[in-house]
């Protein structure tokens, strides 16, 4: 159940995050409303996680799926550019939490 946590808080990141973006430096209220709770709930379900996952892989998995959550939604929604080295950076990183993940304790 750790794990389904940790993927919780992460995507609960890439809310957050994209909230900062809306929230416009928290001077539209709805927008920042939202962000905060993205983060309160994010970081409980992180909590959460820590619980069982070794800090290091958790961390790092948390941040990956944020990382990559954002880039996608900014291309997507914010057209960012999809460089294909762009791309290929967030693929290490993808590569990376799935080799954590592999790697974790059991």
């Amino acid at each position: 159940m750790a794990w389904v946590y940790l993927v919780i808080a992460g995507l609960l990141e890439v809310g957050w995050a994209l909230g900062l973006k809306y929230s416009e430096g928290f001077t539209r209220l709805v927008p920042s409303i939202f962000t905060v709770i993205g983060m309160v709930l994010s970081f409980a379900f992180l909590s959460l996680a820590l619980k069982t996952i070794p800090l290091g892989t958790a961390y790092a998995v948390w941040t990956g799926i944020g990382a990559v959550g954002t880039v996608i939604l900014g291309i997507v929604l914010l057209g960012e550019p999809a460089e294909v080295l762009r791309l290929l950076c967030v693929g290490l990183i993808i590569a990376g939490v799935v080799g954590l993940r592999i790697l974790a304790p059991h």
